[in-house]
């Protein structure tokens, strides 16, 4: 992920007046719950007000540089993600995310050093969309689907982009020793209580 989008997430403290956040299309001032447009080109996160958010929801349909991030969570408790499909995923950590781009399936998985990242087998991506239709409604760019894995499989969601960036920014700010540590899993477990709390089932 692009760096630059993960500082808010990732740096020290910031005093009273750093924390007024502004819109980063045209400078208006912002509360802290705000909506996000996602710069396709430089695969950055930036802040929006509601006007510059509202106005970039019309571009997602023509691949516009510029695109507002969704805000709906969904899930599909219908089909979990068995043990055997998330092996076929390769992933070496217990969280992850897959983001659709023009160029194909990316997955991201978040460490101290940041997020790193490696192009997901297309043979592995359709196999895994045809069981569970979920991955194929996330809009690209700017909609994941974020998987934890469980005891059987994994934890499937689909989430706006800027829930993985907190993610990839909580395992960056928390992390310690070996295993990442109790704060962090602490944060990580809040972060997807959120997730579940706030997402839809799917039919």
């Amino acid at each position: 992920m692009n760096r630059q989008g993960l500082q808010r997430f990732t740096g020290a403290p910031s005093t009273p007046q750093e924390q007024l956040e502004r819109c980063e299309m045209c400078a208006t001032p912002v509360a802290s719950r705000h909506g996000h447009v996602v710069d396709v080109h430089r695969r950055a996160l930036m802040c929006a007000c509601r006007a510059c958010f509202l106005l970039f929801t019309r571009h997602r349909a023509h691949r516009a540089r510029y695109r507002a991030v969704p805000e709906r969570y969904l899930w599909d408790p219908g089909r979990p993600v068995s043990g055997q499909e998330w092996e076929a995923l390769d992933i070496p950590v217990g969280v992850a995310f897959l983001l659709r781009t023009d160029t194909g399936v990316t997955v991201f998985h978040p460490s101290p050093a940041g997020a790193s990242e490696r192009a997901l087998d297309s043979r592995v991506w359709f196999e895994l969309a045809a069981a569970h239709p979920l991955l194929t409604i996330a809009e690209p760019d700017v909609e994941a689907i974020l998987f934890r894995r469980t005891e059987n499989g994994a934890d499937c969601f689909l989430v706006p982009i800027d829930a993985c960036y907190r993610l990839v920014g909580t395992v960056r700010r928390y992390w310690t020793g070996l295993d990442g540590g109790d704060q962090l899993h602490h944060h990580v477990d809040e972060l997807f209580a959120e997730i579940k709390d706030r997402a839809r089932a799917v039919s």
